[in-house]
């Protein structure tokens, strides 16, 4: 049975519900902080929470000690893992229920992979591979690469939210399909898997 590979940031999660909470604390706007915010490359290819917090602080004018920087993380991941969406770990459960081999390949940083693994909808996944832990990256090519080494296989059916995600894995080999809804992934596998349970 093919594996299928799941992205996890706006696929699983919702677009971080923390983020005006974290502005609010560092005394910004929603709009300005984000300017800082989404410049996580670095983060994602294993950067430290310390490091990636600093640039924020710089980019901002702001000093940031420990305290403030390991709350802020747990701000930060907390917003991305207390409410996944209900749609896409319901597509999820009724997938393992079928026997059908899943795997999580998400570009995030170490820290919210120790987290993550914890979760009750962790337990679905075969494997979790995060970009943090490799020192690569989604689109890059080596993660592809890896990710097959790990399955066994290069016979997956990958869903991403960014389209040069998506073009990355499809010039990898994979079946890469850009994610838009869990009701329009379970449409498109229904002619893979037959019926699944709604």
């Amino acid at each position: 049975m093919r594996w299928i590979v799941f992205d996890f940031g706006e696929v699983i999660s919702q677009r971080n519900p923390a983020r005006p909470a974290m502005a609010a604390k560092l005394g910004v706007t929603l709009e300005v902080f984000e300017t800082a915010y989404w410049d996580r490359d670095a983060y994602d290819r294993g950067g430290s929470d310390s490091d990636y917090w600093a640039r924020i602080g710089s980019a901002l004018g702001l000093s940031l000690d420990e305290a403030l920087v390991r709350e802020l993380t747990a701000m930060d991941n907390a917003g991305w893992l207390d409410d996944p969406v209900v749609e896409t770990v319901a597509l999820i459960e009724d997938l393992a229920s079928l026997g059908v081999p899943l795997a999580l390949l998400s570009n995030a940083p170490s820290t919210f992979g120790r987290l993550a693994e914890k979760v009750p909808w962790a337990k679905h996944f075969r494997h979790l591979i995060f970009s943090g832990d490799l020192g690569c990256a989604k689109p890059d090519a080596a993660i592809w690469k890896h990710t097959s080494s790990v399955l066994g296989s290069s016979d997956v059916i990958f869903f991403d939210d960014r389209a040069s995600n998506v073009e990355g894995a499809l010039a990898a080999g994979w079946d890469a399909r850009l994610w838009t809804s869990a009701a329009a992934a379970r449409a498109e596998l229904l002619a893979e898997f037959g019926d699944l349970r709604p």
